[in-house]
C-alpha cells in the first residue's frame, strides 16, 4: 500500500509540475528545503547571511516543515504533503535548491537544466549506514519503497565533511565521488568562532555548570527500541559531575531529577562547555573531535545496533580506550586520563580541510551556479 501512495504521489505530482516548468527561472533565487525542522537551521541561516552579504539581491524562499507521527494522527502528514505540493512553484522559478535531507518533489521528479540541487546532508560525517547502504536492514528503506520515492535523486553536489568519509556517502546516496564538495557543513565555522561566547552564556544560565566536571550526554535515533542509559545515570556522583542530556529530535528519553536539558542550549552550543562527550553512533562525535572535546561512546547495544542498522565505521579501531559496552567500564574511565592521541587522530582522518571556510566555500558554490 505504500509503494502504492507514494506512486500516486510521483504522478500527481509530475501533473501540477510540468505547466510550472514553463515559467521563467529567477536568476537570483534559491529555494531551501528541509524535512528536519520546522525552523530554518543553523546552517541554512548561515549560509544565508552569506548569499545576502554577497549578493544583496538574492531571493531566498525557506519551507521547512519536518513530519512526526504524533497524536495529532495524520495532520502533520497532511500538512507535510501540502508543503511538498508548494515547492514545486519555488523549484520551478528557482536556480538553486538547497536541502538537508530527503525531499519527495526534488528527487521523484525531472526538472529544469537551470536548477541545481545542492545537498548539505544534516550530518558532519557518515558514521552510520542509511540511505541505499541501510536497504533492507530493519532500521532502513524496503528496496521498493526506496525505487518509489526515488531516493536521494537528482543532485548535483552533495556537501561532504572529510575525505575519509567519501566511500560511505557515495554508498548511501549511490553517486560517484565527483559529486562530492569535501567542504563541511557552515556550523563548523560557527562552532569555532563563538566557543568562548557560547561557553559563557551556558554558565551564566547555570552557574552550577562551574565547578563541576560536566558531561553531555546526546544519543542517536534507534529505530524500534529506546535509548537505555540508566545503568550509567545511577553510577554517576552528582555532587562530582553535572550531566545535561539532549534528546535526538525524533526519540525522547526519560530523565531522572538530576539531569539538565539546558532547552534554550542546541547540542552543538553546548559542546563548548562541556568536559566530556558521550554519544554512541550520533555524527555529535564529529563536531566534539571539531572542538576538542573529550569523547566517550557508550554502546551498550553494540550488536544489535550493527544488525539493525549498521556503521560504516569500526568505532573500537577508530577510537582507541573511548568505546564501552558497560556502564561501569565507562564511569571508571572518567576517573582516568582520556586517551588524548585517540581524538587527535579521529579528528585529523575525519574532519575536512581548512576548517572555517565552509560557509564561504558553498555559498560562493551557490552565487556561480545562480548564473548557469
Amino acid at each position: 500500500m505504500k509503494v502504492f501512495i507514494l506512486y500516486v504521489l510521483r504522478v500527481l505530482l509530475i501533473i501540477i509540475y510540468a505547466p510550472l516548468k514553463l515559467l521563467p527561472s529567477k536568476q537570483n533565487k534559491v529555494v531551501f528545503l528541509s524535512r528536519q525542522t520546522n525552523d530554518v537551521s543553523l546552517d541554512y541561516r548561515l549560509l544565508q547571511d552569506y548569499l545576502k552579504s554577497e549578493k544583496p539581491d538574492i531571493n531566498i524562499v525557506n519551507i521547512c516543515r519536518r513530519y512526526e507521527r504524533n497524536e495529532k494522527g495524520y495532520s502533520e502528514y497532511i500538512v507535510f504533503v501540502k508543503n511538498i505540493f508548494r515547492s514545486l512553484y519555488h523549484l520551478s522559478t528557482s536556480r538553486v535548491c538547497v536541502i538537508d535531507g530527503y525531499w519527495p518533489a526534488v528527487s521523484m521528479l525531472r526538472h529544469k537544466k537551470t536548477l541545481t540541487v545542492v545537498q548539505i546532508w544534516h550530518a558532519m560525517g557518515k558514521i552510520k549506514e542509511s540511505g541505499y547502504k541501510s536497504l533492507n536492514k530493519k532500521s532502513g528503506r524496503n528496496p521498493k519503497v526506496a525505487k518509489a520515492m526515488a531516493m536521494h535523486r537528482n543532485y548535483d553536489v552533495i556537501i561532504a565533511g572529510g575525505k575519509a568519509w567519501n566511500k560511505f556517502y557515495c554508498e548511501s546516496f549511490d553517486v560517484s565521488e565527483d559529486v562530492l564538495l569535501n567542504c563541511g557543513l557552515p556550523r563548523i565555522d560557527y562552532l569555532l568562532a563563538t566557543k568562548d561566547e557560547n561557553r559563557q552564556k551556558i554558565l551564566k544560565a547555570y552557574p552550577e555548570l562551574e565547578n563541576k566536571t560536566v558531561l553531555l550526554y546526546a544519543p542517536t535515533f534507534r529505530k524500534g527500541w529506546n535509548a537505555d542509559w540508566d545503568d550509567f545515570a545511577k553510577l554517576l556522583d552528582f555532587s562530582k559531575y553535572a550531566l545535561i542530556v539532549k534528546h535526538h529530535p525524533n526519540q525522547k528519553l526519560t530523565l531522572t531529577s538530576d539531569c539538565l536539558t539546558c532547552d534554550e542550549f542546541s547540542s552543538d552550543e553546548l559542546l563548548s562547555v562541556c568536559d566530556y562527550l558521550i554519544t554512541d553512533y550520533s555524527a555529535i562525535a564529529v563536531e566534539g573531535a571539531l572542538l576538542d572535546v573529550k569523547t566517550f561512546y557508550y554502546v551498550y547495544d553494540y550488536e544489535k545496533y550493527l544488525e539493525n542498522n549498521g556503521l560504516n565505521i569500526d568505532l573500537f579501531e577508530e577510537m582507541p580506550n573511548c568505546v564501552f559496552k558497560n556502564a561501569n567500564e565507562l564511569t571508571r574511565a572518567l576517573e582516568k586520563e582520556y586517551p588524548v592521541s585517540s581524538l587527535e587522530s579521529y579528528k585529523k582522518k575525519f574532519l575536512p580541510e581548512n576548517l572555517g571556510t565552509s560557509t564561504k566555500t558553498i555559498g560562493d558554490y551557490i552565487i556561480k551556479y545562480l548564473g548557469k
